[in-house]
């Protein structure tokens, strides 16, 4: 239907006569003489309708408004002298229509498509619209020259792509599954996978050695930007590894990716700190290192302080600890009750501060500098490195609180002070030596942190077997993180009988339990399962930043809302009571509003 995309066309064509089809982008008229902006995925390209060179297709161009699907036949023609577009490829040329068939005609828009659209739930309900934007349009081909690099790069060493079920058994991985009931086994239920995590370390008990795949992952969980409830994986394991070797990879792979789909250049080798250090300096276990504000630890400033609130958390087994917020003592009332508030939600009590405004202490305005001694206040700006028109942020109790609260404080400081507006930093991490254990305080028993199946760093794996529990503990896991995201993360697995035995009784697995929720997996181990590890790495995250977007929806060509719904497709919803019944389901409807009887 056409002899040439919309961004085709150059000078080189001049001359030639040309089909093309597409959307109407945009049409103008200039004294009966009718310019159209014609559009596909490719650009754009202008057209021209002279009623002197062809009066039916003039007349016809009139009736033509932003997105009908028409088709045109012309000569290629050099535009007139101080027309030219440098904006576009098709910038020099245009077509002078011989022939105008219109295809489609479009109904009024819901919304300009050449405009930024604040309403969301508007796009989403009518998706099929918004991705015509060109910068959706490029968002979703991006994402499309992600996984082809992916597949390439991987395929090159050796890696082959398995499917693995999307229908499979509900077991505890953290968050809660997705159920779908069968029909043939009623009051049976299929999970929707959390992860293919027990089905690769099984395929690799199936000698495959080397697996991957862009796989459909579920997890009915609460919504933000960069999480939906249902999102796409680059799962990734292999045999006979050990955790260099997969981190090395990945290393190799995020260098392809982003050189193909972004243009960039990035170290062939990230850094690698540990969680314990991670925390302890920014607060976050995916820290954005684009910044400085280090958390800086003061126990030692204030280990015999009268001040109870710094010496109180010292001696209980706490830590106190402050970020210097350089520059910021101008700081706005509204905005300290932000980062107040913040911290509250954290778990803080409240949030010690200090606005440095001049070189003497008297100038400073703080509501707890009178509780500090003129030695400890000396300490702390050799400490922090005070200067004049600092601000000095605190907190003080037990060391992970502590810790995520100033990491959250941090980042918020960050972006009231813009320190990364207009930043194109690329900046790779890997975080090593993640706890293997948490203490659930609920139940005060321990939980994986990451899942049953991580094996414990070498220098721990005695303690685990020994049963000498912590949180101390730690596992062979690492995550990649970019820019202040997790893009993904994995572990070398516990590939042995006893150890993963020892592992579940640290979890108050007992055998029973194991084996009704994970006796596939543990019967395969018996027969001779391979040392093993992996990881999967987010697809919508990676190509969210690539793309330099804020959230994952703009990157899924059709996502769900903040609701988890899907407005275009008015899911989820109802179905017909025949479907319930063939499934032996009975929906339990909401109570009616009780009628209000008029008093008098």
């Amino acid at each position: 239907m056409r002899t040439h995309h919309c961004n085709e066309l150059r000078p080189s064509h001049i001359g030639e006569t040309v089909t093309l089809i597409g959307w109407v982008n945009t049409v103008r008229d200039h004294h009966g003489v009718i310019f159209v902006d014609l559009r596909d995925r490719e650009g754009l390209t202008q057209v021209v309708f002279r009623p002197e060179e062809n009066g039916d297709a003039a007349t016809a161009s009139h009736k033509l408004r932003d997105e009908d699907v028409v088709q045109i036949t012309g000569k290629v023609s050099k535009r007139l002298e101080g027309t030219v577009n440098d904006k576009i490829g098709t910038g020099e040329i245009e077509i002078v229509a011989s022939t105008l068939v219109v295809v489609n005609k479009a109904d009024v828009l819901p919304f300009q498509l050449d405009k930024e659209l604040s309403n969301e739930d508007l796009r989403m309900r009518y998706r099929y619209l918004d991705i015509r934007r060109p910068r959706m349009t490029q968002n979703l081909r991006t994402r499309h020259r992600v996984t082809k690099a992916t597949r390439d790069f991987l395929d090159e060493r050796g890696f082959c792509e398995i499917e693995t079920p999307i229908l499979s058994k509900s077991t505890p991985e953290g968050a809660r599954d997705f159920l779908v009931p069968s029909r043939l086994q009623p009051g049976s239920f299929y999970a929707l996978p959390q992860a293919p995590q027990q089905y690769k370390q099984l395929l690799m008990v199936g000698g495959m050695e080397k697996y991957f795949q862009i796989a459909k992952c579920f997890r009915d969980e609460d919504l933000r930007a960069d999480r939906q409830p249902e999102f796409t994986q680059i799962d990734i394991e292999a045999s006979f590894v050990e955790q260099d070797d997969i981190i090395a990879l990945v290393e190799g792979l995020m260098g392809r990716i982003f050189k193909e789909a972004r243009g960039a250049d990035i170290p062939a080798s990230f850094d690698r700190i540990t969680y314990r250090e991670a925390m302890n300096s920014y607060g976050s276990d995916k820290p954005d290192r684009r910044f400085a504000m280090h958390l800086t630890d003061l126990g030692e400033v204030f280990a015999k302080s009268t001040f109870k609130v710094f010496s109180g958390a010292l001696q209980s087994g706490g830590t106190v600890k402050a970020i210097n917020a350089k520059g910021f003592s101008d700081i706005s009332t509204g905005q300290v009750k932000t980062l107040e508030q913040i911290a509250l939600q954290a778990g803080a009590k409240g949030l010690a501060y200090i606005q440095v405004r001049g070189e003497t202490v008297d100038t400073w305005r703080s509501p707890i500098t009178k509780f500090l001694s003129p030695e400890e206040i000396e300490a702390m700006k050799q400490e922090l490195n005070i200067e004049t028109g600092d601000l000095i942020l605190f907190g003080a109790g037990p060391w992970e609180q502590v810790c995520e609260i100033l990491g959250r404080v941090r980042l918020a400081c960050a972006e009231m002070q813009s320190l990364l507006e207009g930043n194109e930093e690329l900046n790779f991490l890997w975080v090593t030596e993640f706890p293997l254990l948490a203490k659930d305080e609920e139940t005060d028993r321990y939980v994986a942190v990451h899942h049953p199946f991580t094996r414990p760093l070498k220098e721990d794996e005695e303690k685990l077997l020994k049963g000498e529990l912590s949180t101390e503990l730690r596992a062979q896991a690492y995550d990649v993180v970019l820019n202040g995201y997790e893009l993904g993360g994995g572990s070398i697995r516990i590939h042995e009988a006893p150890l993963q035995a020892a592992m579940f009784k640290a979890l108050g697995i007992s055998d029973e339990t194991a084996a009704e929720e994970f006796g596939h997996i543990l019967d395969a181990f018996r027969f001779g399962a391979p040392p093993h590890g992996g990881l999967a790495l987010g697809l919508d995250r990676v190509v969210m930043l690539i793309c330099n977007e804020q959230s994952i929806r703009e990157v899924i060509a059709f996502p769900k809302n903040n609701k988890g719904s899907d407005l275009m497709s008015q899911s989820p919803a109802e179905v017909e009571e025949k479907q319930l019944r063939d499934l032996r389901i009975q929906v339990q409807k909401k109570p009616a509003a009780a009628a209000v009887t008029p008093q008098g």
